[in-house]
This record gives C-alpha cells, sequence and structure tokens, in this order.
C-alpha cells in the first residue's frame, strides 16, 4: 500500500472510530442526565442507583461481552450488530461518572430553586428542562472530557472482542487497524498511525471539549459554599458514602442500647428513671427497628449461608473456582497496589510543584491532557517490544499498563481539589517562609490529601479495570489467536481466559470476588480515609 493510499485508511479508521465514540457519549450523557437526575431527586432511587452505579463502574468491560454477544450480534444483523456492540461497550465504560456528576450537580442546587419552581408551579418536566438540566450541565461536560479518555482506552478491547471461538471485530477501526500494523511488524506505519490518532485527540480537545466548558461555564450557578458543603458531607467523588454501611459506630449504639436495658430493668426502676427519662420514645422506637432490622438481617444471612452450602454440595467444582479466583484476586491485588505506590511515589510531588511551585501550571496541564487521552492499550504493542528482552516481561508490561492507567486519575484530582485550598496557606508559607521538610509535612501533604484519596479510589478502579487488559493481551479476531503478553496468575487474565473458554460460571465467580474485594476496600479503607482527612483545613 502507497504513503498516500495508508493516510486515507488510517484517517478513514479513526473518523470510524470517533463517529462511535460520538455516537456512546451522546448516549452516555441522556442515559447520565435521566439516571442521576432521578437520583438526586428521589431518596428511594438514591438508596438504590448509586450503590448499584457504583459496582457497575468497577466491574471491567469484560463482564458485559456475554450480554452483548447475545444481545447485540445475535439479535441485529451482521454489521449492525457488531457497531451496537461496539458502541454500547464503549458506554459502560463512559456513562458511570457522568452520572455521579448529574447527581452532584443536582443535588448542591441551593433550596432557593425549588422554591421558585414551587412559587411558579412548575410540573416535573418544566423543573428538568429549566432547572436540573441547566445546573448539570457544566458538570455533564466536565465529566465527559475524562470518560471520553476512559472510552478510547477500552477501544481496541471494545473493536475487537470475542467469545468461545467466536470473534467479532470492526471493518474499519483506529483500535483494529493499530494493532493490525503492530503485530505485522510494520512499526513505521503504526508510528504513523499514532500520529494521526494523537492529532484527532488533539483536535477533539480543541474544537469539541474546549468550546463546550466554555460555553456552559457561564451557566455554572452553583455556589462554592454549596461545592464544599457537598464535598464535605457525600465524601468521595464516587460517592461511596452511598455504598452499604457496614461501619457503624457500635460503642454509641451499645451505650445506646445498654440505656434502653438499665430504664427497662424493674429491680433497678427508681435508680434508672432518669436514664429511662433521658431516652426519648422516639429513641426507644428507633432501637426496636434496629434490633428488628439486625434479627432479620442474622436471618438473611443464615438463608444466604444454606444456599450457598446447598451450591457447593450439588456442584463441588464452585468451590474449587472459588479457590482458583481469591488466589488469582491476591496477585492481582498485590501487583495493582505495588504499581500504586509507584504512582503516588511520582504523581504526589509533581502535583506538588505544579500548584505550589510551578509559575506554568497551566501549559503542563495542558500537556498532560494531552498525554492523557493517548490510551495505554494503543501503546501496549509498543510496550511490549520494548520489554521483552528483560526478565518477567510479563510483569514489566502489566506494571507499565498499570502504571499508565492511574497515574493521571490522581494528578488531575488532587489538582482540580487544589482549586478549594484556602489562599490562607499560601499566605501562610511565603510569610513564615516555609521549606523542605516542614513544608511537606504542614502544608504539602495536609493540603493535598483531600484530592489525593478522592484520586487514589478512581485510580484503583482504573488499574482494575486495566487488569483484563495488561494481565492478558491475544490478537484474537485481528490475526488468529497469538498471546501477547499474559502473567502467571491474575484475575485480569483469569477473566479473559474464561470468557474465551466459555466457561461463563467461572467468570461470574471471578467478578463476584472482584466486586466483593473492591466494596471492601471501599468501605474500610478510603471511606475511613477521607472522613479523617475533610477536616483538615476547615
Amino acid at each position: 500500500m502507497d504513503f498516500i493510499s495508508f493516510i486515507a485508511l488510517i484517517v478513514l479508521d479513526t473518523t470510524a472510530s470517533w463517529l462511535r465514540m460520538f455516537a456512546a457519549l451522546f448516549l452516555s450523557i441522556l442515559l447520565s442526565i435521566a439516571v442521576g437526575i432521578y437520583a438526586a431527586t428521589s431518596r428511594k432511587a438514591e438508596r438504590i442507583i448509586l450503590p448499584v452505579v457504583d459496582i457497575f463502574q468497577t466491574l471491567p468491560i469484560l463482564a458485559f461481552f456475554p450480554f452483548v454477544i447475545y444481545i447485540f450480534v445475535f439479535l441485529l444483523p451482521g454489521y449492525i450488530g457488531i457497531n451496537a456492540a461496539v458502541i454500547f461497550l464503549i458506554v459502560t465504560s463512559m456513562a458511570w461518572n457522568i452520572i455521579f456528576g448529574v447527581y452532584e450537580a443536582v443535588k448542591v442546587l441551593p433550596n432557593e430553586f425549588v422554591e421558585l419552581a414551587d412559587l411558579y408551579d412548575m410540573s416535573s418536566w418544566q423543573r428538568v428542562r429549566k432547572i436540573f438540566i441547566p445546573a448539570a450541565m457544566p458538570r455533564v461536560v466536565e465529566q465527559s472530557v475524562l470518560s471520553w479518555s476512559i472510552g478510547l482506552f477500552y477501544l481496541v478491547t471494545s473493536e475487537i472482542f470475542s467469545i468461545g471461538n467466536a470473534n467479532y471485530a470492526v471493518k474499519y477501526g483506529i483500535g483494529v487497524a493499530l494493532a493490525q500494523l503492530a503485530f505485522s511488524g510494520n512499526y513505521l506505519y503504526y508510528a504513523i498511525g499514532i500520529a494521526v490518532f494523537i492529532a484527532f485527540v488533539v483536535a477533539t480537545r480543541f474544537l469539541f471539549f474546549r468550546p463546550l466548558e466554555l460555553h456552559f461555564t457561564k451557566y455554572n450557578r452553583v455556589s462554592e459554599e454549596s461545592k464544599k458543603h457537598f464535598a464535605l458531607h457525600f465524601g468521595i467523588a464516587k460517592a461511596f458514602n452511598y455504598l452499604p454501611k457496614l461501619v457503624r459506630a457500635p460503642a454509641k449504639r451499645l451505650r445506646a442500647i445498654s440505656a434502653f436495658r438499665r430504664a427497662r430493668h424493674p429491680a433497678g426502676a427508681s435508680r434508672n428513671a432518669g436514664a429511662h427519662a433521658a431516652l426519648p420514645r422516639e429513641g426507644i422506637k428507633n432501637l426496636k427497628i434496629k434490633g428488628l432490622k439486625k434479627g432479620l438481617g442474622g436471618i438473611a444471612a443464615l438463608v444466604l449461608a444454606m444456599l450457598l452450602l446447598a451450591v457447593v454440595l450439588r456442584y463441588p467444582v464452585v468451590v474449587h473456582y472459588e479457590y482458583e479466583a481469591l488466589v488469582s484476586l491476591a496477585v492481582s491485588f498485590a501487583r495493582i497496589w505495588l504499581a500504586f505506590a509507584a504512582i503516588l511515589a511520582i504523581a504526589f510531588p509533581v502535583c506538588v510543584y505544579l500548584i505550589f511551585i510551578s509559575k506554568h501550571r497551566n501549559s503542563y496541564l495542558l500537556f498532560f491532557q494531552v498525554i492523557a487521552s493517548i490510551p495505554a492499550t494503543i501503546l501496549l504493542p509498543i510496550i511490549v517490544i520494548a520489554l521483552k528482552g528483560y526478565a518477567l516481561h510479563s510483569e514489566l508490561t502489566a506494571f507499565v499498563i498499570f502504571f499508565l492507567s492511574g497515574i493521571w486519575y490522581i494528578i488531575f484530582s488532587v489538582i482540580a481539589s487544589s482549586t478549594s485550598i484556602s489562599g490562607e496557606i499560601f499566605e501562610v508559607k511565603r510569610l513564615f517562609g516555609i521549606k523542605g521538610k516542614s513544608a511537606w509535612k504542614y502544608i504539602y501533604s495536609r493540603a493535598l490529601l483531600p484530592g489525593l484519596i478522592t484520586g487514589s479510589v478512581t485510580a484503583i478502579a482504573a488499574e482494575w479495570n486495566a487488569s483484563i487488559v495488561a494481565e492478558y493481551f491475544t490478537t484474537t479476531g485481528i490475526s488468529g489467536t497469538n498471546v501477547v503478553s499474559s502473567v502467571s496468575v491474575g484475575i485480569g487474565k483469569l477473566l479473559d481466559v474464561s470468557l474465551g473458554s466459555g466457561n461463563i460460571t467461572l467468570m461470574i465467580i471471578a467478578l463476584l470476588n472482584l466486586t466483593a474485594m473492591i466494596i471492601i476496600v471501599n468501605t474500610f479503607l478510603w471511606k475511613r480515609l477521607y472522613r479523617k482527612v475533610s477536616n483538615t483545613y476547615k
């Protein structure tokens, strides 16, 4: 193929991918506006939607492959079904953070807006159209930039997917084109394809997202006080405070129950009269309700345990699958947190430099935004080739993919949170000339910790999602089946292999273990850390 024809073809491939990306973004925004507004305006919906969405955003895109195959590919004819499947897969990576953005924007609206709507007797549709959507659009645009980058990360995986012996790939797409060029050894054309890809990324950033940001900024009427109120009370950006409240206040509850019992004890009625009087009837009623819920929870746990026991006795292979999933999960856990430690060691000093020292922060941020938009999956062939001669090259490849997947979340989250840092902190640093270790201990670390924790939550989630590529990557669907990179054991590899072999049972067990682990870490680690540091400079 001559050079001009190649350029025309690669531009066509990239345009086709971009059309799918825009279609997925449009559908994600429509879905997010509907779901986010509903969750923000209905307590019952809020309790259900937020935990469910939070779980969905932690699931790797592989979790949706069987559904995509059976619904889109089998029901829709030929190429239409494949394109619909690709668009849906991209939506599953884009929509979740936009939903949370809409939810946050509507949730922090001042009460005056609701009172005004009541005064003018606005219908539900009028409130949505004239109040909620305009209030949410700045956050929609802001989150759409992040969603676009996430969608690009899964572009290759979305455009080439398989289950069992059935392989599916789009006819035109930059993900397929770059993978074919890299694995065929045509590195010159591969580099040119990367350059075209970057050109499209930059053009999209400046010609599409930047004008939207400028247009909708003026409509952002949410006060800074409301934003701080939301951040303080609702915690981590991904709404982990709305996960099931596994962490209670046991000491406080035990004191209340003890007071209740002392108040009702017949032998010590006079002695406990004060305690009985101090315990209001509503408190007694709440304790009874809590006791009832606790009893029902115990019964539900017992029934669940019995069902699990029945499944194990009926299907003993489940025990083997569970063991395999736990071992794979433990190894991936260690691998991901090692990469996360390296991310922190680099990202935090970079953030300190940009926020407190550098005078060219905006220029650096612009450069970082462009670099961050280049997904690690596009660079994977080059990473594999560059590390192939080293010992443990598969582990090194996984480490690099994990690192590139998570570092930008830390940097952008910390820098975004720095806008809420009080100007007095910078003034104190300047007046007293605080430098060196003292500045790191008393200024930098404390001021940036809330943003660091929020970014860490999303960075770890991104690493878990990237495990399906970092731990096992093949050319299936492009040029036969050739394992490009594979670690010895890992949850990402287990998901890939089980899906490829058609073992949906093992895949579901692995997904359930992964989801449970992420919820536990979010609840017992990130949520507690955020509570500790949220009032650092209050």
